[in-house]
């Protein structure tokens, strides 16, 4: 009896031992089948994140490409409109020479063959008639207000020249036109007079070129003797590399950006190993064609004037010009959008401090709109406003002479001054920007206007921040 009952202890140990067994591998089992199910959750999460990567990447080059093409189809268009409307004049003069010379074999009489309908002899109808090149007039030519006006003279009067053809390219070379680096001839065709004016230039290059031919109803003449004009204005963008982290830049626009930058750009910055096989295979694809772009997220411009200085941080929403102005007389425009709830506009030293706001310390100028709670138009400087009793306009334009200690802003579309700073510029200053829930768009590459190159030979006497700003309270 004894042994029986130990033998039954020792199988009841033994389930017992086997029972935990199996208890031990069915936890290891749900263990495992719940770490399937996370890591399967991961992949997949990991994997749209992966794919909405490379969509916006694929977006990216599409816009760019369509833009490309888009420009290289107008481009084409031109060109091709030209020649078109060359050869329909070329077939126009083809045929009334035709109807010409068939009415001529008519004559009968060897005295009338050489007279036309007109009284004017027909033989010189055989010859080719080509005009002479035109002679452009430096001197009477005129660079203002982001216009170019060319005009130019025959070297001898001829009765028959019918239109002129005007050609133009930008450069950044003085002198003759050069054969490598340059852009293509853009063309003005079917010019009744001996001038020509283009307007509404973005002037980003130093000079132009310009070359004029005339042409009557049967060939186009020589070229004219290129002629070289400056074009020269102040170009910058935006100095990306050291704006606020919760401002969106761009070029020449900035935009309020709640999340600090880290929406799509921290998502495509995780992924981008895990996608550049696919990247690279895309760029493999667009190398054949159109070259494949740069990215223009947030960060793709390159450090400027400024190096290494910290970025702008707390509540110093600015940005800085990427150029700095060291002399002379200079002009650029800003346009706020329409739900922009506060924003300043003006010129900052590059010691500008980063927890520095535009227009509250000593080394920096400007106005500030605010339309928040209260609407307030007002000319900041060293921590001193002064109320501007006027509209704010669409866009602001800003106006500086470096040399002269002067910053004024107008009223770009009026050219209404709006307020002038006077004061004695000490370093170099860089164009200055605050935004704060909204975004600013800028408009560089501009001449001073010759309007307020009038309004300041009579606003020079005007007082700036130098006495104005000086008696104001905070």
């Amino acid at each position: 009896m004894d042994s029986q009952k130990e033998a039954l202890q020792r199988i009841i140990s033994t389930l017992a031992n086997k029972n935990d067994e199996i208890q031990n591998f069915i936890d290891t089992l749900n263990q495992t089948l719940k770490g399937v199910q996370e890591n399967s959750s991961n992949i997949l999460s990991e994997l749209d994140e992966e794919f909405d990567s490379l969509y916006s990447i694929l977006d990216e080059v599409k816009e760019s490409m369509i833009n490309s093409i888009k420009q290289e189809q107008a481009r084409k268009s031109q060109e091709l409109q030209s020649q078109l409307s060359q050869c329909n004049n070329a077939l126009e003069n083809s045929e009334e020479l035709l109807e010409f010379a068939t009415r001529s074999l008519d004559i009968k009489e060897p005295e009338e063959f050489s007279k036309s309908d007109n009284g004017f002899s027909f033989s010189p109808f055989f010859e080719t008639k080509v005009p002479k090149a035109p002679e452009i007039d430096p001197v009477e030519c005129l660079v203002a207000d982001n216009s170019v006006t060319v005009a130019w003279r025959m070297p001898e009067e001829d009765n028959k020249i019918d239109h002129f053809i005007l050609e133009y390219r930008k450069t950044n070379f003085d002198g003759l036109p050069r054969v490598k680096d340059e852009r293509c001839w853009e063309i003005i065709d079917n010019i009744k007079g001996t001038e020509y004016t283009l307007s509404g230039l973005k002037f980003d290059s130093k000079y132009m070129n310009f070359r004029v031919r005339a042409c009557n109803k049967a060939v186009a003449g020589e070229y004219s003797d290129p002629v070289t004009l400056e074009t020269k204005a102040l170009n910058f963008s935006l100095d990306n590399s050291s704006s606020h982290l919760n401002l969106r830049v761009e070029d020449t626009c900035v935009e309020w950006d709640p999340t600090g930058g880290k929406g799509q750009d921290s998502k495509i910055k995780g992924k981008e190993n895990k996608g550049s096989a696919h990247v690279t295979s895309l760029k493999k694809h667009t190398r054949s064609g159109t070259p494949s772009p740069k990215r223009t997220s947030i960060g793709s411009r390159p450090p400027a004037v400024r190096g290494s200085r910290d970025r702008f941080t707390g509540e110093s929403y600015t940005v800085l010009g990427d150029t700095a102005i060291e002399s002379g007389q200079h002009y650029w425009e800003v346009k706020a959008q329409k739900d922009c709830k506060s924003y300043s506009v003006g010129v900052a030293y590059k010691t500008l401090g980063k927890f520095d706001q535009l227009g509250k310390t000593n080394t920096s100028w400007c106005i500030h709109v605010n339309n928040w709670l209260q609407n307030t138009f007002s000319a900041k400087h060293n921590n001193k406003v002064k109320a501007l009793d006027v509209t704010v306009p669409e866009r602001i334009g800003v106006f500086c002479d470096f040399d002269g200690g002067q910053l004024s802003f107008y009223d770009a579309n009026s050219k209404q001054l709006l307020y002038s700073f006077k004061t004695k510029f000490t370093q170099p200053v860089l164009p200055g920007f605050m935004v704060w829930c909204g975004g600013l768009s800028l408009n560089t590459g501009m001449q001073v206007p010759s309007a307020v190159r009038t309004l300041q030979k009579s606003e020079n006497g005007m007082t700036g921040s130098a006495s104005s700003l000086n008696n104001i309270t905070q």
